[in-house]
């Protein structure tokens, strides 16, 4: 994708989201450059999972009277089909959603679409298909393609999920808790996978 690197990646300014009578983000302003490599902590149940779910248009904040904005990459409108191309992002939404009855491959394939596994309509290239097996490759999974994501363990299905995020080629990976629920050897692994993804 191509970028424009004098514009930050995310631009929020006294953003505030409330879930029924609830008030998650309460002013949040926040910016983060492209390229720039960011980490948001808090407990559970301060937000960072609304966060990412405003990110990527799930949510939207509040109508304020006092000035208050949401950009991601310059603009404040998209076309949520638009948006999935710029940014690859893995939640723990998606990881409910993609451990089915589909193949690792399928499912990496499935990020060129939005989708949860290949569908009738879903017109597959060559270059699609080559391109998830060079994400495969990059993240050494290239093994898991033809087993089934419900028999794979949480580390596996989490890998095929972020090469699922990276085969459209986005400017962007956003994580939610990428390792909630991995042991320790799976943590370590997964580490060294992002720190290969960062490094490039």
């Amino acid at each position: 994708m191509k970028s424009m690197p004098h514009v930050p990646l995310l631009d929020f300014q006294n953003v505030t989201v409330q879930r029924g009578e609830r008030v998650v983000l309460d002013g949040v302003t926040l910016s983060i450059a492209q390229g720039e490599h960011a980490a948001i902590l808090g407990p559970n149940g301060s937000g960072k999972s609304t966060l990412i779910k405003v990110i990527s248009r799930e949510l939207y904040p509040r109508m304020k009277t006092e000035p208050w904005s949401l950009r991601i990459l310059g603009r404040d409108r998209w076309r949520l089909f638009d948006l999935r191309h710029h940014l690859g992002i893995v939640s723990n939404d998606w990881m409910q959603m993609c451990t089915r009855d589909y193949s690792g491959y399928e499912i990496v394939l499935s990020g060129f679409f939005g989708s949860v596994g290949i569908w009738p309509n879903h017109d597959v290239t060559p270059d699609m298909e080559r391109r998830a097996r060079e994400v495969m490759d990059l993240l050494e999974i290239a093994h898991l393609g033809e087993r089934n994501t419900n028999e794979m363990s949480s580390g596996e299905a989490r890998r095929i999920l972020i090469a699922r995020a990276l085969v459209h080629g986005p400017q962007a990976l956003v994580l939610d808790e990428p390792t909630t629920g991995l042991d320790l050897d799976a943590t370590h692994e997964l580490r060294e996978i992002l720190r290969k993804l960062a490094g490039r």
